[in-house]
């Protein structure tokens, strides 16, 4: 379980393929404190960190994953948001994220705004019902407020701080990311599709 807050941002160095896996070797600030077999949020894809070295560590992205999320397309020099599991003990300062993406949508506007970013994405529409007016949704693992909501579409405001410390600064328009819908309304969601 994460909270979509963002420790820091690491570098993904090299890809292999062993079948239809891709296992991606990264270098971060928190790589020297990952042990095998932890969970590990990268770009809100939840992961289980497999090698470790100095600075760096290795994930491995299953096939499912790689059709559902943007590790796709992910290269040497690719920048990724990095978030350890919650600590039951700490402040939950964003919202509760699994880990688990529900689908990817795509940048359709990059906008400064004197001092802040808007970001509009565009997302497939059956999973409409699965986000609200000032709500929580996670992008590429950062837990953000959802606005100017549409069936197909919604914005995010970025502060200066969130985007000088995640992958943001690098996003342009045309650029997958990945997506997972609140849990909360995901259940409610749920319930009330069995009750019809």
């Amino acid at each position: 379980m994460f909270t979509g807050i963002i420790e820091t941002v690491g570098t993904v160095t090299q890809v292999t393929n062993t079948g239809t896996n891709r296992s991606f070797f990264i270098e971060s600030p928190v790589s020297d404190e990952l042990k095998v077999d932890q969970s590990v949020s990268h770009n809100g894809v939840c992961l289980t960190v497999e090698e470790t070295g100095p600075g760096w560590h290795r994930v491995t992205a299953i096939e499912e994953t790689l059709k559902k999320t943007s590790l796709g397309n992910w290269q040497t020099g690719t920048l990724v948001n990095i978030e350890r599991c919650l600590k039951l003990d700490g402040r939950l300062d964003g919202h509760l994220v699994q880990g688990h993406v529900d689908t990817t949508g795509i940048c359709i506007g990059k906008e400064a705004k004197n001092g802040s970013w808007v970001f509009e994405f565009e997302f497939p529409k059956k999973f409409a019902a699965l986000i609200i007016e000032k709500g929580s949704i996670c992008v590429n693992g950062i837990s953000l407020t959802a606005f100017g909501v549409g069936k197909k579409k919604f914005s995010v405001a970025i502060i200066p701080y969130t985007f000088e410390h995640t992958n943001m600064q690098n996003l342009q328009e045309g650029d997958t990311v990945n997506l997972e819908f609140d849990l909360l309304g995901k259940y409610i969601t749920r319930s009330l599709s069995l009750n019809k």
